[in-house]
């Protein structure tokens, strides 16, 4: 990977990363690229320093590789490996592991769940799948990530499963009250969205949400909901649209909001369909980041591109430990694994199987065949 980064950042006015140089472009490419955990260290380490090391505690642009495979700055001695201080830091995981479970994450157009990469990569314990997920859920939040512009739709509304006997969007009783936004292209179709947990339905949270994700100037389309009044004083041009007033012309109220609407439905039918509505309230933030991260890239030409960003991110990520993701300390009742599977997954590291499907000897219809 001796390629800077230099020139490779969009929002530096720089060339676009090249998949087949940047990124793979396949699964097989995936394999060829990263066969060894090796393999898999050193573009960790093209990503974090494109032009050499440079010390995470004094910024010292300077240092050398011990034997053990760590740095040493030359300005204050620190010593430091690859992986400490990101996601990745002290993961007893096998990166050959951490990559194809990233490249399933950031390829799939759905995402996968704890309990089928559990099953793909036949990791022991389902904790530790649950882990590694909601680790690089954590990191899809890019720091300075531009705000949505232009003409916008934002709303509210509750995710995360229907209870018996609650009916209407603001209903007491429902899971996490988010807010969404969505932006509008023209002539039609969706832009980017941002969809985050409220504390309540408030103008202090609704303000602060619009305030967070949507660029000053812009064109903010809300319902008649009384805590919208005051964006126009925020620097928004506001336009309410009543549901009231759409019932009385014999409108549906529901088509007020097209775009969000369309984007919390496929929202929760993501929630319902990969992780089986089992999202947690304390969770859902990260839920609900991963869906806008896939979102945000469904026009993307290359699924090894989301792959890029997602590692692109996990390497400036700071550590987070698992009792720091978990809600609870009680651990999760899974179903146990086999004895043989227990523990920390093994690597996908394997040499060439030379064709083992030749040269063993198989029994076919009572007659044995020699490869």
């Amino acid at each position: 990977w001796a390629i800077h980064l230099t020139g490779v950042i969009v929002s530096s006015g720089m060339a676009y990363p090249r998949a087949g140089e940047h990124y793979p472009r396949s699964v097989g490419e995936l394999h060829a690229w990263f066969s060894t955990d090796a393999d898999c260290l050193d573009y960790l380490e093209w990503l974090r320093w494109p032009k050499g090391f440079v010390c995470p505690s004094c910024a010292h642009k300077d240092g050398w590789r011990l034997g053990d495979g760590r740095f040493m700055c030359s300005a204050c001695g620190v010593r430091t490996s690859v992986t400490a201080g990101t996601i990745f830091d002290r993961t007893r995981t096998p990166l050959t592991v951490w990559f194809t479970a990233c490249w399933l994450f950031a390829t799939g157009k759905d995402g996968i769940s704890a309990l089928s990469l559990k099953r793909t990569l036949a990791i022991g314990s389902y904790q530790t799948a649950w882990a590694m997920l909601h680790r690089l859920r954590s990191v899809l939040v890019r720091p300075s990530r531009d705000l949505l512009t232009g003409t916008v739709q934002v709303d509210e509304t509750y995710i995360g499963g229907a209870e018996p006997g609650l009916a209407g969007g603001r209903a007491k009783g429902k899971k996490v009250l988010t807010g969404i936004a969505v932006e509008l292209r023209k002539p039609r179709g969706l832009g980017r969205c941002r969809i985050s947990p409220l504390a309540d339905a408030s103008s202090e949270s609704l303000h602060g949400f619009v305030m967070d994700h949507v660029e000053p100037g812009s064109t903010i389309i809300t319902d008649g909901w009384p805590p919208y009044q005051g964006l126009a004083q925020l620097g928004y041009e506001h336009e309410r649209r009543s549901q009231g007033a759409a019932r009385a012309r014999g409108d549906d109220p529901n088509k007020l909001l097209p775009a969000v609407h369309r984007v919390v439905s496929l929202a929760k039918r993501w929630l319902l369909g990969t992780h089986q509505g089992a999202a947690d309230s304390v969770h859902m933030s990260h839920y609900l980041n991963e869906f806008v991260f896939r979102f945000n890239r469904r026009r993307s030409r290359s699924r090894g591109m989301v792959f890029y960003r997602l590692l692109e991110l996990a390497v400036i990520h700071e550590p987070l430990r698992y009792q720091e993701l978990i809600a609870s300390r009680r651990p999760k009742k899974v179903p146990p694994a086999p004895p043989t599977r227990r523990g920390h997954p093994h690597s996908l590291e394997r040499p060439a199987a030379k064709r083992p499907w030749r040269s063993a000897q198989r029994q076919i219809g009572g007659v044995t065949h020699s490869g």
